[in-house]
């Protein structure tokens, strides 16, 4: 099993905290671990990135796999792991950051939206792909793409995704998802971000008999 998949099998959830400030983060990421979402992205277009990245690996790095989403270009990869960020998610396919992830040992899942770009970052090094932006597309794709991409490769529909529409994409064959408004928009505190995990979460599990 790869590190990628340990941390999904683990926890098929990746918080997106866009727009979260460093003063906050910590607290809702605790929030978060407690209802059993450990791994937490801070796209690089909420204030002060970095910063919040640094607090939550000091803090939660051994309980949760730590990164950033909307990676665009490689000196934002070398800033990340200097915060101490394992995990890189790009919105696009951009081999170059996939390569610079994987160069310094971090986690890259990479975005995707044609089997063209899926398997040019597969051959990039990818860990995971991200089908972005999912509401663009629809388990029925999933499920195409699934019968060509290689089985061990985990992919994760990001945009779009509530606790409603997750059995659809688990049956087509999703091994994850990448969960931003559903989830979190700046102004939510700990609570209330709590209360939204435990129902993505409670979406995960199989409907009883």
């Amino acid at each position: 099993m790869t590190a990628l998949a340990a941390w999904l099998e683990r926890s098929p959830l990746i918080a997106i905290l866009r727009g979260v400030r460093p003063d906050e983060v910590v607290e809702i990421a605790e929030g978060l671990i407690e209802s059993g979402i450990s791994i937490v992205e801070v796209p690089l277009n909420s204030p002060e990135p970095i910063e919040s990245i640094r607090r939550l690996a000091a803090a939660c790095g051994a309980r949760a796999l730590v990164g950033a989403g909307t990676v665009m270009r490689i000196e934002e990869v070398d800033a990340i792991q200097a915060a101490g960020g394992t995990l890189i998610v790009t919105p696009h396919a951009n081999a170059a950051v996939v390569r610079r992830a994987k160069q310094v040992g971090l986690l890259a899942i990479p975005g995707f939206f044609t089997p063209t770009e899926a398997f040019a970052m597969i051959e990039a090094g990818a860990d995971g792909l991200k089908l972005f932006p999912a509401e663009a597309a629809s388990p029925k794709v999933l499920g195409a793409l699934r019968a060509v991409l290689p089985r061990q490769m985990p992919v994760l529909p990001v945009g779009g995704i509530d606790a409603a529409g997750i059995p659809a994409w688990l049956k087509a064959g999703a091994n994850g998802f990448g969960i931003g408004s559903a989830l979190y928009k700046p102004g939510l505190g700990r609570a209330a971000v709590t209360e939204k995990a435990r129902a993505l979460v409670a979406a995960l599990k199989p409907a009883e008999p």
